[in-house]
């Protein structure tokens, strides 16, 4: 029975032990960290984005339902909820009654510490895998054709291996481990996110959320200054963002309590769920700087055989998004899927030549990741443009492309059933940015729209700036 190691205990490594156990691989999980806290929300220092707002697009949902139907059990017994994403879309866009295709369009809220802690009681259930803690690969063992046979960890062990999963997330340690093996890499592919996020937790006091989030599984927007957005969570809980451009002093306040709050509160649609009497905060305000989206090269062709990145070690995309879990997800069963078919130990390719696997998941991650690499690296950039173009005073660039910006899209699905669909299945990984505005058909009902009614504005860059910094200065 073929061995992996899979280095890191988190979504992606905790999906991939599922996923591989299903396939009949001895797995042995190794994460550097402790268990999950069994209480929800707590920090861990080894995950600092565990505190921060998550979600479960329909791909996510999609992956848990047709291959872990138990675990997507467990979560909702453990209070997480299923979003109707339709319940968004505007009464009076034309198109709006149900059609085929509804049913994927749905959402997970949950925290992601709820969801780690219930994938990791599933991993642990589970014959041939065994979980160390404290523990995780220090280096490769390779073979003369560089193939992995063994890895050595930081407690000293040497552990055979066929394969080894590098789930380590944004650390991405194959890196680490070519190096000391003196195998040379090509540069990955980065692109700036800038992003400051601030993230604060709230309990709902009622038994329902003060009406549907505007954005299916999230209420609030991505505005031409910051973005305000909330995410409906798991047992009445959810989370509120806010993001900046990285060092945006004027801004800064964000940090504190009064800052954040009078900026969250003043934000639309996310002020109804911070209303007296709705809810109460249940955490202090997190922040961080989000790094850059990067497409690692390693994963797109891995110079050693037996070696496969997966979730962030493969590719990050701004999290802004939320589609990191989900894509994680999907990344981890479909490349067992693909080793499913690996010949067993010993087993080589012809002399010289490359393994057909390790080419194999490399067009697996391009597949997965890249359309939404793009797509990031591209939203981001012009969200910089406009960001700095508010910050400095000075008119922002005009939209490239087809000429519609995420402004126009976003108006014309406010009134047309087929625009809203298409843009839902793609801020929900169901499609491909390329399938969507590639279409002539989506583009031309985009145009030819009839304009709605004028959502409600955010406060402006300068009535933002004051918000913050009275709030700051009345408590200091």
């Amino acid at each position: 029975m073929p061995t992996v190691v899979i280095a890191g205990a988190g979504v992606a490594g905790l999906a991939s032990a599922l996923a591989l156990h299903g396939t009949g691989h001895r797995v042995l999980l190794l994460e550097r960290g402790d268990a999950p806290p069994e209480a929800p929300g707590q920090e861990r220092p080894t995950v600092p984005q565990a505190v921060h707002s998550h979600t479960l697009t329909s791909l996510g949902v999609r992956v848990l339902r047709d291959r872990a139907p138990r675990v997507l059990d467990a979560l909702l017994d453990a209070g997480a909820r299923l979003l109707d994403l339709t319940a968004a879309l505007p009464a009076a866009a034309t198109d709006s009654g149900p059609e085929p295709g509804d049913r994927e369009l749905v959402a997970l809220g949950c925290r992601r510490s709820v969801l780690e802690l219930v994938l990791y009681r599933a991993v642990r259930a589970l014959p041939r895998v065994s979980v160390r803690h404290r523990s995780t690969v220090e280096r490769l063992e390779l073979d003369e054709r560089s193939r992995v046979r063994a890895v050595l960890t930081s407690t000293g062990e040497r552990l055979a291996a066929d394969l080894v999963v590098d789930a380590t997330g944004r650390r991405a340690a194959h890196r680490a481990w070519l190096t000391e093996a003196r195998i040379t890499t090509p540069e990955d592919r980065t692109a700036p996110s800038g992003l400051t996020g601030y993230t604060r937790f709230y309990r709902l006091l009622g038994e329902a959320p003060p009406g549907p989030p505007n954005r299916g599984n999230a209420a609030g927007g991505i505005w031409d200054h910051y973005a305000g957005v909330l995410h409906p969570a798991d047992a009445g809980t959810f989370s509120v963002a806010l993001a900046t451009l990285p060092g945006d002093h004027e801004l800064a306040g964000l940090r504190t309590e009064a800052g954040f709050t009078a900026a969250a509160v003043a934000t639309p649609e996310l002020d109804r769920w911070l209303a007296p009497g709705v809810s109460v905060p249940i955490s202090p305000v997190h922040a961080i700087t989000v790094p850059p989206n990067a497409l690692r090269s390693v994963a797109l062709s891995s110079p050693v055989d037996g070696l496969y990145p997966v979730g962030d070690a493969a590719c990050i995309t701004n999290p802004l998004f939320g589609r990191g879990m989900s894509l994680a997800l999907a990344h981890a069963f479909r490349l067992a899927d693909l080793l499913a078919a690996r010949p067993g130990p010993g087993a080589t390719s012809a002399a010289g030549a490359a393994d057909p696997l390790t080419a194999a998941a490399g067009r697996l991650v391009a597949e997965v990741y890249l359309p939404w690499y793009e797509q990031s690296a591209a939203a981001d950039q012009a969200r910089i443009d406009r960001w700095r173009a508010a910050r400095d005073g000075v008119v922002p660039p005009a939209p490239s492309g087809t000429g519609l910006g995420p402004a126009e899209i976003a108006a014309a699905a406010a009134t047309d059933g087929r625009v809203w669909r298409g843009l839902t299945r793609m801020l929900m990984t169901l499609a491909t940015p390329a399938e969507v505005l590639g279409d002539e058909k989506f583009l031309a009902r985009v145009r030819q729209a009839s304009p709605g009614e004028a959502p409600q504005q955010p406060p402006t860059r300068a009535e933002l700036v004051h918000l913050v910094g009275a709030a700051t200065e009345a408590v200091l």
